[in-house]
């Protein structure tokens, strides 16, 4: 791929800034055309650079979903193996509950819709990553035979929905996520 003109260059980082901007206001559905004006390019300078939502969503998240992949990774040498993963599920948590549009974006275009070329990469990079730590948890029985990171990161997208309008959000979300890990019904 040939080097991006400098000029394309300062409207990628100009329209990434203003994106952060407008979908920390907006959630995920904040206007492309909005964008646009604010950045001070056309609405086809958005689409040369993100073709579509999905890729603009994708490149705003892109460099937390790195850090919590990271996490997860660093994590992979935790001794005990519960413990890794509540703690890696509680950063995910916290940050789809601090990060308006996250969630939303976790969602989109998955199943029979997805676009392959830009499908949903936050999603499945965050679910690549956690395996490793929900493999470790089931091998030690702390996780229930059959669940998967992918399980886990649709929960948590879910729980991070729910509680996106309550008045401390990320608090609520780590409550739930409590809940949800501890189970609903004592054991017996």
């Amino acid at each position: 791929m040939p080097a991006q003109r400098a000029d394309a260059r300062r409207n990628h980082a100009r329209l990434l800034a203003v994106a952060e901007e407008e979908i920390a206001a907006h959630g995920a559905d904040a206007s492309l055309e909005q964008i646009a004006r604010v950045a001070g390019v056309g609405s086809a300078t958005v689409r040369r650079h993100f073709p579509n939502r999905r890729a603009l969503l994708d490149a705003v998240f892109r460099g937390r979903i790195e850090a919590l992949c990271a996490h997860a990774r660093d994590l992979g040498s935790t001794a005990d193996a519960r413990t890794a993963l509540l703690e890696w599920l509680r950063a995910v948590t916290e940050y789809g509950a601090s990060t308006r549009g996250l969630a939303v974006a976790l969602l989109r275009d998955t199943g029979a819709s997805a676009d392959a070329e830009h499908g949903n990469t936050c999603a499945n990079e965050l679910a690549a990553a956690g395996e490793p730590l929900v493999e470790r948890a089931a091998e030690a029985g702390a996780v229930a035979p059959g669940v998967t990171a992918e399980d886990l990161v649709t929960l948590v997208t879910g729980i991070t929905l729910a509680t996106e309008h309550h008045p401390d959000p990320v608090a609520e979300a780590d409550r739930m996520l409590g809940l949800t890990m501890a189970g609903v019904l004592p054991q017996g």
